[in-house]
């Protein structure tokens, strides 16, 4: 049997408990909020002109919506398949749900099974995928897809297509960052749009690979140096994927992230004097990405340790605009002194923990905060209220009043008792 054959199997046989809806709809809450704030971004402008959730076409759609929730880089993050599922499979689920007039219980579980099948492929791909391909991109078809194959009703043969087509269509590649190009918006949302056709495609019968992971010529033979194709099975009998997943509560890249918790915690024990040093030790796909010392511009700024670091040491605070020219220029001379480096420890940790050590010296004395995980992450996790905090700023930016925003999240929650279709995202792209 197929390790596509048996992923289907093992998705559709696991249990899916009350609690498990919760958590799916508080990732989309996270999804959603990502993407109504982005709306009036010069990326989400440009994916407008192409797309927008008034099209009768769930594919463009999911396209729309996809891209959007990428851009403000306060997605969602899973940390072994270094994944943002929901960026992927949200909108595909959400795209198809409203066509399909889907209960909202079915598109909760869409959610979980997408976020099960890209993370399970993404902890197959190896280390060594990333240090060209997106994993989101790559893995993220795979999870719209079988989002897509479950709203779908299609048969095992069906969802075995479906996800072999998905996987024909992977790309997205790292060298956007090099000028800080808007790519990876358009990774999210092709993967997005890729997983829904594959899946539309199945059910007209239009066949895919079987062995489009395993295969002689398949995924991992063309785009992974070191797959670990055990990974894709393994802990069958585990917490969904999408539990393991951790949400943003900084926008900025996510390997920033643990370095801002310490980071953060020295701001509060220097108490306002600013550092004659600072070192940052983590794990090599955070420097392999975010080693940018001298940012020139807003989104290259989300990719450097550096400055995130000398923000949240300097301001106490890592926001929004946190990037922009005026927090760039103010954070400059602490950039300047800050040094990265690999901490051993902490990358064989990686990716099952993303760590972090911050040091900061003031004359003679250094000190130092060191992060396992960090705020956001399961061990960590924001609760039902802290989420909706996030939501409801985020929603803000999208001109929803709190009234509006709490009324929209709570609309969420609900999904998962109701059986009438779900029409949540029409009505609120249309306000939006």
């Amino acid at each position: 049997m197929t390790l596509t054959r048996e992923l289907v199997r093992l998705i559709r046989s696991k249990p899916v408990t009350d609690a498990d809806l919760e958590r799916a709809a508080g990732f989309v809450v996270d999804t959603l909020a990502c993407a109504l704030a982005a709306r009036d971004t010069a990326p989400a402008k440009a994916i407008a002109t192409l797309s927008s959730w008034s099209t009768p076409d769930a594919g463009r759609r999911a396209f729309y919506f996809g891209g959007l929730a990428h851009i403000l880089e306060l997605d969602d993050l899973h940390r072994t398949s270094v994944t943002h599922p929901g960026t992927v499979v949200v909108p595909a689920a959400a795209a198809l749900a409203e066509t399909l007039l889907a209960s909202g219980r079915d598109f909760l579980i869409s959610v979980l099974h997408g976020y099960e099948a890209c993370c399970r492929v993404g902890n197959a791909v190896g280390k060594a995928h990333y240090r060209v391909w997106h994993n989101t991109a790559t893995c993220g078809t795979f999870g719209a897809a079988m989002a897509a194959a479950h709203l779908l009703d299609l048969s095992e043969d069906e969802a075995v297509w479906a996800l072999g087509n998905a996987g024909t269509q992977s790309g997205g590649v790292w060298e956007f960052l090099s000028a800080g190009a808007m790519s990876k918006h358009l990774h999210t949302a092709r993967a997005a749009e890729s997983g829904v056709i594959a899946a539309l495609l199945a059910r007209e019968g239009f066949t895919g690979a079987d062995t489009i992971l395993e295969g002689e010529k398949g995924f991992f033979a063309a785009l992974c140096p070191d797959p670990v194709p055990d990974a894709v099975l393994a802990d069958a009998d585990g917490p969904w994927e999408l539990v393991q997943t951790s949400i943003k509560p900084w926008p900025c890249c996510r390997h920033t992230h643990p370095a801002i918790d310490a980071a953060l915690a020295l701001n509060a024990r220097l108490d306002g004097a600013m550092p004659d040093e600072i070192r940052v030790e983590t794990y090599r796909a955070a420097l392999d990405v975010c080693d940018r010392p001298d940012p020139t511009e807003p989104y290259g700024a989300k990719f450097s340790l550096q400055h995130c670091v000398a923000e949240a040491i300097r301001a106490g605070a890592v926001t929004t605009s946190s990037f922009d020219g005026d927090h760039r220029a103010a954070a400059r001379e602490l950039r300047a002194i800050t040094s990265l480096d690999v901490d051993p420890a902490i990358e064989a940790a990686y990716p099952a923990a993303w760590g972090a050590s911050v040091k900061a010296r003031v004359g003679d004395v250094w000190l130092e905060e060191r992060r396992e995980a960090c705020k956001g992450d399961p061990e960590n996790p924001l609760d039902r209220e802290e989420l909706t905090v996030k939501a409801v700023e985020l929603l803000g930016l999208a001109d929803f009043d709190a009234g509006a925003a709490h009324g929209l999240i709570d609309e969420i929650y609900g999904l998962a008792d109701r059986n009438a279709p779900v029409s949540t995202f029409k009505d609120v792209f249309a306000r939006a």
